[in-house]
């Protein structure tokens, strides 16, 4: 309607300044001078209005965005005006300034409603620009780096030293594990950065959490895990000598008193002589079993040098040659050809061989049974080493399992050989992790960090 009363106005004061120009150009043919004159005036006084009626119009559409773009909603229009036009107008940018105003309002309070979330968050959250400038920080994270306010990521360095070391190179999609330690305690940090962009901006979000507590429970969740399998493994080798330990005795000591070697049978003497030979070997395996965790807790330090990949794996396929049966398949694949580790070769070597001997070993009784071996680079250029094997796979109630000390599904073994490759692995800054799928395939992954 606003729109129509204004092409309306627009139309009749263009027809009178045609009209007039009309009366112009014929008082300059028939010479009338003094009606020229006025045309004249007259045509003058009209452009002059039309320009000023155009112009109010555009004046009051561009007061009104410049009151938006500065959130300013006091603007209000006369809705009281003679001229029906702009008094339809008035009442249609008072109608959407009421309208932004209350989008505005709303959005004021959700934005107030997140801020609230993100401050009373249990965890450190922080954004930051690719010139380091810190956009948001709440108070979790002030609170963790016990330092306030956070500007700058430079402003880390005064936290600790290393902590910037480790914002500064940060990628997204990164996790990072970082040690704080000040006057009052250690703190264990957990980083995760995200990728976010705002008004065209690239930014980078990290989430921080103290996993202190976390840690905790996984360490005395390990700890009982561990101490089962010791007592299950102690108890097996003590029961027996305890056992026999108390016949024999039964033999040389009735009603409290030693029993005279003349009354001594010789079936009671073989019988001792074979239960001490028992004895024997049972202490025998007790000490190769507190061998066995001692070689745990006595790695020794990698020696680290650049290993190619190929030769590496091409290694390891030699040595497992050996080892397959007619219906087993061995393979491996480096990619790219000229990959390289920097690694301790004769652990990595030994860690791959338990990998391998355990993948053909759970294989022998699948038909069409394979292991491949495979190294490579992930997509966030991490490089990794893979043994998988199509066999019956680990069951999901025992795969946390599986890494605890002396814990072993197989009649024979320590059950030290996984637990001792991924000490291997956290050695060289890296990790040993494992997947599987019942009855379609059993991955374990070297991460080299």
């Amino acid at each position: 309607m606003a729109s129509r009363n204004f092409y309306f106005q627009v139309i009749f004061r263009v027809l009178i300044i045609a009209l007039t120009a009309m009366t112009l150009a014929f008082s300059f043919v028939w010479e009338w001078y003094f009606a020229m004159a006025f045309a004249v005036f007259f045509l003058g006084a009209q452009l002059h209005f039309l320009i000023k009626f155009i112009n109010s119009t555009n004046r009051k559409i561009a007061y009104f965005f410049d009151a938006i773009r500065n959130e300013d909603f006091t603007l209000r229009f006369p809705e009281r005006v003679s001229i029906e036009s702009f008094k339809e107008l008035n009442k249609s940018l008072n109608r959407v300034n009421d309208l932004i105003q209350e989008v505005h309002l709303q959005l004021q309070v959700k934005e107030q409603y997140y801020q609230e979330i993100l401050k009373q968050a249990s965890i450190g959250i922080m954004t930051f620009n690719e010139k380091g400038h810190i956009l948001f920080a709440n108070p979790t994270l002030e609170k963790l780096l016990n330092y306030t306010p956070l500007n700058h990521i430079k402003q880390l360095a005064q936290v600790d030293e290393k902590l910037y070391e480790v914002f500064q190179p940060f990628k997204p999609f990164k996790r990072k594990l970082f040690q704080l330690t000040n006057e009052r305690e250690q703190i264990q940090l957990s980083l995760k950065s995200t990728p976010i962009s705002l008004d065209g901006k690239s930014l980078l979000l990290v989430v921080v959490q103290d996993i202190h507590q976390e840690l905790d429970e996984k360490e005395t969740e390990s700890w009982v895990r561990l101490i089962r399998v010791l007592t299950h493994e102690i108890m097996n080798t003590i029961t027996p000598i305890a056992s026999i330990s108390d016949s024999i005795i039964k033999y040389y000591r009735k009603n409290g008193e030693i029993v005279p070697l003349k009354n001594l049978e010789e079936s009671q003497v073989a019988n001792t002589l074979k239960g001490l030979e028992v004895i024997k070997e049972q202490g025998g395996d007790l000490m190769d079993f507190v061998q066995s965790y001692r070689s745990l807790l006595n790695v020794p330090e990698p020696n680290r040098a650049i290993i190619g990949g190929g030769g590496l794996l091409e290694k390891i396929n030699v040595l497992m040659s050996a080892r397959l049966e007619e219906s087993t398949a061995f393979s491996i694949n480096c990619s790219p050809k000229d990959l390289e580790f920097f690694i301790d070769e004769k652990q990595i070597t030994q860690v791959l061989i338990n990998l391998g001997k355990n993948a053909l070993q759970s294989v022998v009784k699948v038909e069409n049974g394979k292991v491949h071996v495979e190294a490579g680079i992930d997509k966030e250029g991490v490089k990794f080493i893979e043994v998988r094997d199509n066999g019956p796979g680990i069951p999901p109630e025992l795969i946390d399992e599986i890494f605890v000390p002396f814990f072993t599904t197989k009649n024979e073994g320590t059950g030290i050989g996984l637990s001792l490759s991924k000490r291997v692995m956290q050695m060289h800054g890296g990790n040993l992790k494992v997947h599987s799928v019942p009855n379609r395939e059993t991955v374990f992954r070297l991460i080299f960090g």
